[in-house]
């Protein structure tokens, strides 16, 4: 048997149990080690308020469409942030059939979702073997550092740059990171305390709670200019207008949360217009434009292993609870009851 995670309802998670599947031709079974849950896109699911509960997205189109539902509950195995060893491949992927991307005993990261093990084509693993010493839990956080690292290059950023980056979650924390490795001088903006601090001590020059006059308070530390780049990662609109006022004149905003609703508390008629300013979205299916002649998604993935193995970030700092999967209806509940005491919540399996 092999327990999975389900999000039977808004509010509602169960631990299921399945058979293990077979495996065909080409596949390989992953025992699960760690699994991040997403404070985020998860909570979505969990909430109610993912928009593909009320629409579907037609990718000929690249449109959501109104009517029908591209998700229903129960939702099984939502997660994206997994780590595991490879126990058992398929017969057509044993010796002497050529060279597979994996092995038995291989520690690889990938997404399969809350499930105690994972069956995925070997080649959707080429790649994903974690370097030899590297902590697997590390693992656990290639996927959202390929998220934070992609915005950070939206944003262009290099020595003598200035960045207001807003949400210090641990997507937040990890772009700081990466933005102060680029060489760019780094002003972080959240609500908690504690993740201000951390922003700090991963290299932020200055770190800012929300209020009235944070605009202000940013063209005060930078001589009156303001930021050449603000980047978004809140996933709140009023985050998000605020970082329209928080860059200079010609400045960008990289969008890169995953905002829900209605465009409630954003401002496009005052500073926006005024300054002229750019807005990017920044999302993990595709790289920025100016570098899709070179960079790929997989490109920056294999860059974020290269950081966190060579130990430019400590991200099994991040965090701060573990559960097992049979705790995970508690885990959810955390986060979404006391955001403000948790960072990176893991399930962990035996």
């Amino acid at each position: 048997m092999s327990r999975f995670l389900r999000i039977a309802a808004p509010h509602t998670v169960d631990i299921v149990d399945a058979p293990s599947p077979a495996l065909d031709n080409g596949q390989v079974r992953v025992r699960t080690l760690y699994s991040g849950i997403s404070a985020g896109t998860e909570m979505t699911a969990y909430r109610g308020t993912n928009p593909y509960l009320t629409s579907s997205w037609n990718p000929s189109t690249r449109l959501f469409e109104a009517g029908q539902s591209g998700l229903n509950y129960p939702l099984d195995a939502w997660g994206y942030s997994e780590v595991g060893e490879v126990v058992e491949i398929a017969p057509a992927l044993s010796p002497g059939s050529g060279t597979p991307p994996v092995k038995p005993g291989d520690i690889v990261w990938g997404v399969w979702g809350h499930r105690e093990e994972g069956v995925l084509t070997a080649e959707a693993l080429r790649g994903h073997v974690l370097p030899a010493g590297m902590d697997p839990l590390a693992g656990a956080f290639v996927r959202v550092g390929a998220i934070a690292l992609n915005a950070v290059l939206a944003a262009d950023l290099g020595p003598g740059s200035t960045v207001a980056i807003f949400g210090q979650g641990v997507i937040g924390l990890l772009a700081t990171r990466f933005a102060v490795l680029n060489g760019a001088k780094v002003i972080t903006v959240d609500g908690i305390d504690n993740r201000r601090q951390r922003s700090l001590e991963w290299g932020a020059a200055h770190s800012l709670a929300p209020s009235e006059m944070l605009a202000a308070h940013i063209r005060e530390l930078t001589d009156g200019g303001g930021t050449d780049v603000a980047i978004e990662l809140s996933g709140n609109y009023k985050g998000l207008h605020e970082a329209t006022r928080a860059v200079g004149p010609d400045g960008t905003v990289v969008a890169a949360g995953f905002y829900q609703g209605g465009a409630e508390g954003v401002f496009f008629g005052e500073e926006f217009h005024h300054n002229r300013v750019q807005l990017l979205a920044s999302q993990i299916g595709s790289v920025p434009n100016r570098l899709r002649p070179r960079w790929t998604v997989d490109r920056i993935q294999d860059t974020v292993v290269d950081l966190l193995s060579g130990g430019m970030v400590d991200v099994p700092s991040l965090v701060t609870h573990k559960f097992p999967l049979a705790g995970s209806a508690d885990a959810y509940r955390l986060l979404d009851t006391q955001p403000g005491s948790a960072l990176q919540v893991v399930l962990e399996f035996s």
